[in-house]
């Protein structure tokens, strides 16, 4: 195992530059020394950000072909992607569109020494898929090296599944799942894929519809359930908040009141009476983590109708991106201490809101 707790991030796109933020955020809580992360590529408009980090405490490392370029930049790397990557305990893939899964084939699984790796939601068959406070009893200490933090849309499924379908019932009270994910086009720091107009989504999976509800259901695996759910998707151009409608189909019979009751006992839930998404994300960057939510999901209360008592359905919002960045951090804690992973997580505690 590598001696030092030092911790890698690859990737400073729309995941890994919070990620990195509250990873430092976090640093003293997790007994961490170090962290580390790669730029792969030496861009002009990045250097605020890259000083940024640098200022914070964070260390730069860069392709040997790369050094040069940066350091005309006027950014100094502090080591070589490949001696961060071997000298990390914890290595956190924020890249996309599979560079993950080739990350791990061709240096991953060369790395015995570090403690384990975790990619995000796009990099399907990674490893063992995680969602903080889903199935954080279904990882197995020295087993599970390779993680996969879902993606925020999913984390809203399973949440909302595990809370209103499977807490405290029957591990068959699901009879069904269906849910449609009304996409934002773009993230706030994009300057690109905005679209005119809404945009229908294909359904590529024959059973389960998109990889959502297929992700959800590999996730519950983990816990030896076999649900039953579907998913559909359509992006819409806003640059707010993803939405999400929920129908959910249970044997045990329960009212509104007991809906409200369970989503309102789950910390990692917030509740609204807001139905606009404008007004919600406004709450998150007044009063967020720099101006992030971090909570799974934002029901919302006005939405939910319970149907001849075994049909729950309603319309909720996903923190995009907060969901999985607490996922990443509980998994990093994980990885480096097992049993006692719980503690360095306390220090988010205030940016889980009950309501918004």
């Amino acid at each position: 195992m590598a001696t030092q707790r030092t911790l890698h991030v690859v990737g400073t796109g729309t995941i890994g530059e919070p990620l990195l933020g509250l990873l430092l955020h976090t640093q003293r809580t997790l007994a961490v020394d170090e962290i580390t992360f790669h730029k792969h590529t030496p861009r002009l408009e990045d250097r605020p950000k890259i000083r940024h980090l640098i200022r914070r405490g964070a260390k730069l490392a860069v392709d040997p072909d790369n050094l040069t370029a940066f350091e005309k930049l006027g950014l100094q790397p502090m080591y070589t992607a490949q001696e961060a990557l071997e000298q990390a305990a914890v290595v956190i893939d924020c890249t996309s569109d599979g560079l993950g899964l080739l990350h791990k084939r061709t240096q991953y699984e060369h790395l015995p020494t570090a403690r384990g790796f975790i990619a995000q939601g796009s990099e399907f068959g990674f490893g063992t898929m995680y969602a903080r406070g889903v199935n954080d009893q279904a990882l197995v200490p020295g087993a599970d090296r390779f993680l996969q933090v879902v993606s925020c849309n999913t984390h809203n499924l399973a949440v909302l599944i595990d809370t209103l379908a499977l807490h405290e019932e029957a591990p068959d009270n699901l009879i069904e799942g269906r849910f449609v994910c009304m996409r934002r086009a773009s993230d706030l720091s994009q300057e690109k894929s905005f679209i005119a107009a809404p945009d229908a989504g294909v359904h590529t999976d024959t059973r389960f519809g998109t990889h959502h509800a297929r992700d959800a259901w590999h996730l519950f695996q983990t816990r030896g359930l076999d649900l039953n759910l579907f998913s559909s998707v359509i992006k819409l151009n806003t640059q707010y908040m993803h939405s999400i409608w929920f129908n959910l189909r249970v044997q045990r019979r329960v009212t509104l009141d007991e809906v409200i009751g369970k989503l309102a006992a789950n910390p990692l839930i917030a509740l609204t009476h807001k139905t606009m998404t404008g007004p919600i994300f406004s709450f998150g960057r007044d009063h967020g983590y720099c101006g992030r939510l971090l909570n799974q999901t934002v029901v919302s209360i006005p939405t939910l109708i319970v149907r001849y008592g075994h049909e729950i359905t309603g319309f909720c919002f996903t923190p995009q991106d907060g969901n999985s960045l607490v996922s990443s951090v509980a998994a990093v804690a994980w990885l480096l201490d097992p049993e006692r992973y719980e503690e360095p997580l306390h220090s988010l505690t205030p940016y889980l809101f009950e309501e918004i």
